[in-house]
């Protein structure tokens, strides 16, 4: 029978779903209440767009073995995807209830209360997740978002900074502790990680504009010409050139 596993989820791995489907309901003849088979079938039909299947595989696999965490990491995935977030919600609560260590689980509970805006239930379930793996860098950098869409920057800028501490080669890490010290009011520290944000990523068009705006409003007027340029030099709406290439006219007036 193993066999016949294999050949199904070899069928997976190359892309061919509906040969995969119809090898897993091979095996459903002889092994009507394997939990793992339901679970790859209700993934195979999601990949075919076949969302009522799916879901009944998902959901079978759950009812066969209630302690199947890929089942509800796969079916909250299902609802999602689908734009359905209470379903994704209800999911993986009962998943995390009914493996309160799987800390995998709780992280991707906490991501979708941020994508409903539950900042409470979010910060809650992160702070389950770090004092679980306290080097989860993940989950700090998901914290420092709450923090930062609650207006608690400091909060926001302890997170990202520890987030730094392992990772200096991500353009939105720099980005958003930038944005944490610009909204702190801390314009020094918003510029360095502009910059870093560049540094990493010199196309990556948004911190230019940012980087530009603060050197501007400290001053800097040679320094906001070149990102205004280097800005300007990216392929934005003809609207929006016109005004960088009108305002750099005017701060070279000021230089």
């Amino acid at each position: 029978m193993s066999e016949k596993i294999d050949k199904a989820m070899s069928y997976f791995k190359e892309g061919k779903y509906k040969e995969c489907i119809d090898a897993f309901h091979s095996v459903l003849e002889t092994e009507p209440d394997n939990a793992d088979v339901y679970n790859n079938l209700g993934v195979a039909y999601a990949n075919v767009a076949d969302f009522g299947h799916a879901e009944f595989y998902l959901t079978k696999a759950l009812e066969l073995d209630p302690e199947l965490a890929q089942a509800y990491i796969n079916l909250s995935d299902l609802y999602y995807k689908a734009n359905d977030l209470a379903s994704a919600i209800g999911t993986l609560q009962k998943g995390s209830y009914e493996l309160q260590d799987n800390l995998t689980i709780a992280h991707l509970l906490a991501r979708v209360y941020i994508d409903d805006q539950r900042w409470e239930d979010a910060i809650e379930e992160l702070e389950r997740v770090l004092d679980g793996e306290p080097e989860n860098y993940d989950a700090y950098y998901d914290l420092g978002h709450v923090c930062f869409e609650l207006g608690d920057y400091d909060g926001a800028i302890s997170n990202f900074e520890t987030v730094t501490e392992y990772r200096q080669d991500s353009e939105l890490l720099f980005y958003s502790l930038a944005q944490a010290y610009e909204a702190n009011n801390e314009i020094n520290k918003a510029i360095s990680n502009y910059l870093k944000s560049i540094a990493v990523n010199d196309k990556f068009v948004l911190a230019y504009k940012k980087v530009a705006i603060l050197f501007m409003a400290r001053n800097d007027f040679d320094d906001a010409i070149e990102y205004f340029e280097e800005y300007s030099n990216f392929d934005i709406p003809v609207e929006e050139k016109n005004n960088v290439v009108s305002l750099i006219e005017k701060l070279k007036t000021k230089k």
